[in-house]
């Protein structure tokens, strides 16, 4: 679809983006289940060989070349996944105080209407929010293995009307109890003895999000199919190592790969489909000019965004943040607005 707009060129780079946005998710996946697996060891001395031991894990589910085969799976990390999330939101309404905040004296959630965070924070944070509603680029490749593909529309919108209600109340409600004290991932928020059972219920969704993220049925000979698989998951690999801080993988994976894929470029589409409407009636050229809104957003979320991950990133490492001896540190106030 992007060559209809840019030709080749661009079709090859909107392609070499999407291939990187699931790399960086799926070595996104790999902190998850180091972490996960030290929450439930309760020391972190071999986080590097957890993460490499979802590697391996991880790639060898993957190296199955049809969704079909692994499509149950898909449900039980859901539900494996949801199941963890709710047993925090529901833990975190139990407390006096969020596992984070300072456990005496007074403290205060930090609520705010209006943030007041520099660019680089904002940016940063506004990135991490952002990503979770960027997965419909993954949805194409699915519609080829439907039983039905004129039910493709009807399965994204119960989709995205689940993610988006699931999101919005969760977050809310965890929001509300914990304020700026919510810990990076989420799942920790609730103090130590939810945290291991919440990573203990969904450390096989994250190890199954992982595997879909890194599935790609593009290759037919075993060779190559192996080899392209197992490639990626070590670029994977690399990357969780080298940026083991789960909210910047995120923030840079929805600035740098999703902006483009899934802002920019599908209004870039619309525009190419309307064509017609910016010398249509009112409300069609007030419809272009919005798209035309939206890819300006697109772009100051790539750059921006970009830009504000390196700085973070940067940064953490010449404060010796990221580095320690106890690696897989979920840095979360320098993003929280």
């Amino acid at each position: 679809m992007a060559g209809l707009i840019g030709g080749p060129i661009v079709k090859e780079v909107v392609g070499a983006l999407f291939v990187l946005a699931y790399v960086i998710c799926t070595g996104s996946g790999f902190v998850g289940v180091a972490i996960g697996i030290n929450a439930l060891s309760s020391h972190a001395a071999c986080t590097v060989w957890w993460a490499f031991i979802a590697f391996i894990v991880v790639s060898v589910s993957a190296s199955i070349r049809k969704f079909q085969t692994i499509g149950w799976l898909t449900w039980v990390g859901f539900f494996s996944l949801f199941a963890a999330i709710f047993i925090v939101v529901v833990a975190v309404t139990t407390l006096d105080r969020p596992a984070a905040a300072p456990q005496t004296g007074d403290f205060d959630l930090g609520y705010k209407i209006i943030g007041n965070p520099d660019f680089v924070a904002g940016i940063t944070a506004s990135a991490t929010i952002f990503v979770s509603s960027t997965g419909g680029s993954v949805f194409l490749p699915v519609i080829s293995e439907m039983r039905n593909p004129k039910e493709y529309r009807k399965a994204v919108y119960i989709c995205m009307l689940i993610v988006t209600a699931s999101y919005l109340s969760m977050s809310m409600v965890v929001y509300r109890w914990c304020g700026k004290w919510v810990a990076a991932p989420s799942l920790g928020s609730a103090g130590q003895t939810m945290k291991k059972i919440s990573y203990g219920v969904g450390l096989a969704g994250l190890i199954i999000s992982a595997t879909v993220y890194l599935h790609a049925n593009s290759f037919i000979h075993w060779t190559v199919w192996l080899g392209s698989v197992f490639g990626l998951g070590i670029i994977s690999f690399i990357l969780a190592e080298a940026i083991p801080v789960f909210n910047y993988l995120i923030a840079l994976m929805a600035s740098f790969c999703f902006a483009p894929i899934g802002i920019i470029l599908p209004a870039f589409l619309w525009l190419y489909g309307h064509n017609h409407y910016r010398s249509g009636n009112l409300f069609q050229m007030a419809w272009w000019a919005t798209h035309w809104i939206i890819i300006l957003i697109g772009f100051l979320i790539f750059i921006g965004g970009t830009y504000g991950v390196i700085t973070q990133i940067k940064t953490s490492y010449g404060n010796g943040d990221i580095g320690k001896s106890e690696k897989l540190q979920f840095i979360s106030n320098p993003t929280t607005p």
